[in-house]
Order: C-alpha cells, then structure tokens, then sequence
C-alpha cells in the first residue's frame, strides 16, 4: 500500500478503509510504502497506532517503509517510532 504526500485529517478516513481492507485481506506484514509523505498530523499518527493494534490482533505486523527523515522525526518526537515498525533507511556508506 503507498501513501500520497498528505496523510492528515482530511485524508485519514479514506486512507483508514482502504488500510482497513488491506489487512483483512493480508496474512503477516503489511507493508505501508511512505516514501512520498511529506506530512503528517495527528490524525494521521493516531490512525496509524489503531492500524498498528488492530494488525497485531489479528496476528499480523505493520511495517512503515520509505519514511522521510520529516516523517521519522515526527515519530520519533511522538515516541511512535518505538511501538510501530519503521524500517530504517539503508546507510549509504562509501566503497
């Protein structure tokens, strides 16, 4: 599943059910693509951490994935990166 560059209160609903019927139709990861978020509002983060315990209920795991150092911060800063699972970025280390 990918985001769009606006995960906020006015798109928190649609994204919800379609994330909604992403996991009941998924077994095991659901991996959500946010590399083109570019910001996030509390809707957004508390939509997320509902996503989060209706997955692991169900015996399945969210995995954010591309997240923009914008959106890691805003994480970090709200403690979510410690209960959700984000996906660090690859370290571009020199050959």
């Amino acid at each position: 599943m990918t985001l769009d560059s606006y995960l906020d209160v006015r798109n928190v609903e649609t994204v919800r059910t379609t994330l909604t019927a992403v996991l009941d139709a998924s077994l095991g990861e659901v991996i959500i693509d946010m590399s083109e978020v570019k910001v996030i509002d509390a809707a957004g983060l508390a939509m997320l951490a509902a996503a989060h315990v209706r997955a692991q209920r169900r015996g399945q795991q969210l995995v954010l994935r591309g997240c923009t150092r914008e959106v890691r911060r805003v994480l970090a800063v709200t403690r979510l990166n410690r209960i959700l699972r984000v996906e660090r970025p690859p370290l571009d280390l020199p050959a």
